[in-house]
């Protein structure tokens, strides 16, 4: 081989992987991007389409999915909305007929603060079942969503077929030991600030204040100035960042209608009034699912997730006919993880047959 050819040969290797990196960071960029539009689409595809109703004179919305068997209640968690569930809905409406609410506060669902509460918030979806869905259904619920939906299996075992509780921060949310926690020093305090603050943009608010930026580090700074221009430039649509995965970006997509009275409500323990974590779970007797997820304290003791390992065992100690699923995900694992979401809603339909 002469030294020319080896000399282009030399060249060519590295403007090929040159290519293929541009390629892949391209792909990277353009999933960030598009990643709510495409698994809104499989959602229209899949025929679900959203409803208002009121019940006990307060509107909510929900999506409804083709009536293809036995009803499904979603309850998502804080901060986002039905929506949040789109990458399990388009296999979870082949099998169930679902019904995926936003929670009031979130989505387009009235901003009724006095019902920001598991207790109240479990009674209208009880009342959502009588009059919307009209027969049992399978509950899940994630986050926040997952306390209501234990609330609502307590409260109503007649419509409640069976339950999953995805990472729900039982016993952590309360007071005073939630204060050891991520989502009081984080969501729940910048919440509570941004009411006394008398400003108007909360997305903005949060991009500033969080602790949520803590976990960056030393890209920190960076990542908030970016996140403020972008901010700055589209302050009427929900903030996106391109060189961020969509697990991050999910967070800012339905803050836009976001009250932050709802996450006051878990700064001063109002969402716990007349609630008390132990005794509803041990009041639950239809076949139930807790998924956990991954878990971690900071060096100052706070903890990193819903549930610790101990808060986890308690909660599995208290249920009469629990099935346990210890997951590696992060707090939104049917987001992250939806196949292996919708089996585990399958396998729970099982026992609910038998």
């Amino acid at each position: 081989m002469s030294a020319g050819k080896r000399a282009r040969m030399v060249v060519l290797i590295p403007a090929g992987l040159v290519a293929l990196l541009v390629l892949a960071a391209t792909g990277y960029v353009v999933r960030n991007v598009t990643y709510s539009s495409w698994d809104t689409s499989r959602v229209t595809r899949a025929g679900l389409v959203e409803h208002q109703v009121g019940v006990d004179g307060s509107l909510l919305n929900y999506a409804e999915g083709p009536d293809n068997g036995p009803a499904l209640l979603l309850i998502h968690g804080q901060l986002t909305d039905w929506r949040h569930w789109n990458r399990v809905l388009p296999e979870l409406s082949k099998r169930y007929h679902v019904f995926a609410v936003d929670c009031y506060g979130h989505g387009r669902s009235a901003h009724v603060p006095e019902k920001y509460s598991a207790k109240a918030l479990a009674a209208d979806l009880r009342q959502f079942l009588t009059r919307v869905v009209g027969e049992p259904a399978t509950v899940a619920g994630h986050s926040s969503g997952g306390l209501v939906a234990a609330r609502l299996a307590a409260d109503a075992p007649e419509q409640v077929r069976g339950v999953i509780l995805e990472d729900p921060p039982f016993f952590s949310s309360v007071l005073p030991r939630a204060k050891k926690t991520f989502n009081h020093v984080g969501l729940a305090t910048t919440a509570h600030e941004f009411l006394r603050s008398g400003e108007k943009d909360f997305t903005a608010f949060y991009i500033r204040h969080d602790a949520m930026w803590d976990l960056f580090k030393g890209a920190k700074d960076s990542i908030q100035r970016s996140a403020l221009s972008a901010r700055k430039k589209n302050p009427e649509e929900p903030l996106m960042l391109f060189y961020m995965p969509p697990s991050f970006n999910e967070m800012f997509r339905a803050m836009q209608s976001y009250d932050p009275r709802f996450g006051e409500a878990f700064y001063d323990n109002t969402f716990h009034q007349d609630f008390d974590h132990a005794e509803t779970l041990a009041r639950i007797t239809v076949p139930t699912v807790l998924i956990h997820t991954n878990w971690s304290y900071n060096d100052n003791g706070i903890l990193l997730a819903a549930m610790s390992g101990e808060d986890a065992q308690r909660v599995r100690s208290l249920l009469k006919d629990v099935e346990f699923f210890k997951v590696d995900s992060g707090h939104g694992f049917h987001f992250e993880h939806p196949d292996h979401f919708n089996r585990i809603v399958l396998d729970l339909e099982k026992r609910v047959r038998n």
